[in-house]
């Protein structure tokens, strides 16, 4: 079995990989592309152009002829998928989709909380989207400062920024908290005013089986 990952930070490969492990996934099975200069460019031009979007189904459709699965880690860069005519050579998913799905079944009032400005409005519209099907209600927070700490390496404050805003979300009323970028994954743990919040290695390694065994 071999599922690829598309990241856009090279931080994010020990994130899927400490999910794969929890989730028993042998070592191995998952490999990583790193394209930064995918992201650079939609947040450069502060959108995901229709260039950076072809681009990154391009890349997309050249992992999956050598994949069972892929899994697109950038939720920037995650409406690239609607550009892949079908069918695929192999499955070729969002991982902010399984986790907007995992979401939404989860609680009926979701707080989704983003650090890329760029990431806000596909991350919306997704999450907006799939909460239709439970009737849950959504909101989508930006973590203000967060992306500069991240960018200036300091992982562990920008984790803890994160942290809080999740715990100000509980404390506001939130059923669950979703980590709206995969980067953020480091933070659920870090959680202390409600359940720990769902991040989205780890439903998209797992909707990333589903698939497979599908």
């Amino acid at each position: 079995m071999r599922i690829t990952c598309l990241h856009t930070a090279a931080s994010n490969i020990d994130v899927f990989e400490a999910a794969a492990t929890a989730l028993g996934i042998a070592p191995g099975v998952l490999h990583h592309e790193v394209r930064p200069d995918l992201l650079a460019a939609a947040e450069h031009l502060g959108y995901l152009s229709d260039d950076v979007a072809g681009t990154t189904a391009e890349v997309l459709l050249a992992l999956a002829r050598h994949a069972d699965a892929v899994v697109l880690t950038c939720s920037t860069l995650g409406p690239s998928l609607d550009t892949i005519p079908h069918p695929t050579p192999a499955p070729i998913l969002r991982a902010d989709e399984a986790l907007a799905v995992e979401a939404a079944q989860a609680g009926a009032r979701v707080v989704v909380l983003c650090a890329v400005a760029t990431t806000l409005e596909p991350t919306s519209t997704l999450f907006h989207r799939v909460a239709q099907r439970t009737g849950a209600t959504v909101d989508v927070h930006l973590v203000a400062g967060a992306w500069d700490l991240f960018k200036a390496g300091d992982l562990q404050g920008y984790l803890c920024s994160i942290a809080k805003a999740a715990d100000r979300a509980y404390l506001d009323g939130a059923s669950i908290v979703a980590l709206g970028q995969a980067s953020m994954g480091g933070a659920a743990q870090l959680v202390s005013a409600g359940p720990p919040a769902l991040a989205s290695a780890s439903a998209g390694l797992k909707a990333a089986l589903n698939a497979i065994r599908g």
